[in-house]
């Protein structure tokens, strides 16, 4: 069990947090001659509106969240979303009768735009990789007819980087959420037993995070095989746990909109010595990348020494791309820990160290920890995983 009581932390965020995110990203579009920048997917709109809902989940309506160069952000959204805005620091909300097929909300979203973007006439959205618009591609077309006049840039590589650097508020909402799946993870291992299926199994512990202070578990995905599994994002699936067995569970539990991310594998019985020998491996990995893992390390370094160490135990190579990423507010964020990655890591960013290997056919072993990094180094952000494949 954890060796202290898991204590919620204080829901939502002080204003002077979105004052701080919002001038930030205005200093950013200074620099770039940006007008303006408009959001329409929820991470970011949450991330400087403080507006939470799960009416997101719907794809009827699509949701718009306007930053000029100067002063508090602008909602433009659906007349059923504005009382939600009371909630939140801000105070200009614009809204249509959605939804409205023949113009949902996107002669309002222009003339937004229009009228702060008088300057330089340059619009920002989020354009670059690992983003999407969440609005018909008919709508996009025809908000870029209505500001033909008007340059539309990317500004997703600032927003990455504003987002990267967690605030203490932040860290702690990850926190909580890695000690409920740890303590997770932790109640299983003495509730499993050969004869479950990984159905079952994960239930279990979903019902269990539910228990210890998660509001929802959105991502939680199992693999198992004889001597290991030859996937990690499938199941979980009505195969029965038998003896030889090795089941991986990957969750990432949420609290108050920010996931953790992270994994436990369980072996059944008798393991073969050769699926002992990766877990050892991949368990060095894991250290490698904790002792390397500070301030001015690149993403590069921190997957060359956990590399290293899984090349020292026998890896045959890595199929997932990658060795871990950024973490909070959604389950995966920018950036990815890869081969030459220059990235540099700097203090308040929030990761995953997840080192990975095939190690033999069609049977991998991947072991995945959240981490901090401080002014000296990193700090696991839950207890670390067994040193030894605990055996069921």
């Amino acid at each position: 069990m954890p060796t202290k009581p898991l204590v919620a932390p204080v829901r939502g965020f002080a204003v002077v947090e979105f004052e701080h995110r919002t001038l930030q990203l205005q200093k950013h579009m200074r620099e770039q001659q940006v007008d303006a920048v408009f959001f329409t997917t929820e991470p970011e709109f949450r991330y400087f509106s403080g507006f939470k809902s799960q009416f997101w989940e719907s794809p009827t309506r699509p949701w718009f969240l306007v930053v000029p160069a100067e002063g508090k952000p602008i909602a433009v959204v659906p007349e059923i979303g504005v009382s939600g805005f009371d909630q939140t620091w801000i105070e200009d909300v614009r809204s249509w009768p959605s939804p409205r097929p023949e113009d949902d909300g996107i002669s309002l979203l222009a003339t937004t735009l229009a009228e702060v973007s008088t300057r330089f006439r340059r619009v920002g959205a989020m354009l670059g990789p690992e983003t999407h618009l969440r609005m018909p591609a008919q709508n996009f077309v025809a908000l870029q007819q209505i500001l033909m006049h008007h340059e539309l840039v990317d500004v997703s590589s600032s927003v990455r980087e504003i987002r990267s650097i967690k605030s203490q508020a932040e860290i702690e909402k990850v926190h909580f959420a890695c000690g409920v799946a740890a303590a997770g993870f932790e109640y299983l291992r003495g509730h499993l037993s050969a004869g479950m299926t990984e159905r079952e199994a994960c239930k279990a512990m979903h019902l269990e995070m539910l228990r210890l202070g998660a509001d929802n578990c959105p991502y939680l995905i199992s693999s198992s095989g004889l001597g290991g599994y030859d996937n990690i994002i499938m199941g979980p699936t009505d195969r029965v746990l038998n003896d030889g067995d090795v089941l991986i569970i990957d969750t990432g539990t949420n609290f108050d909109g920010y996931f953790c991310d992270f994994d436990r594998n369980f072996g059944f019985g008798d393991v073969d010595s050769g699926t002992l020998r990766a877990y050892d491996a991949v368990y060095a990995a894991t250290e490698a990348g904790l002792n390397i893992a500070a301030p001015g390390c690149t993403t590069g370094d921190v997957w060359q020494a956990m590399w290293t160490e899984l090349e020292k135990g026998g890896a045959l190579g890595n199929d997932v791309g990658r060795m871990g990423h950024g973490l909070g507010m959604q389950l995966t964020e920018w950036p990815s820990h890869v081969p030459n990655g220059d990235v540099e890591l700097k203090a308040g960013m929030v990761l995953t160290l997840e080192p990975g290997m095939a190690f033999a056919p069609n049977k991998m072993m991947v072991h995945e920890d959240n981490i901090v990094i401080t002014e000296s180094g990193c700090e696991l952000l839950h207890d670390r995983t067994w040193q030894t494949m605990p055996l069921i």
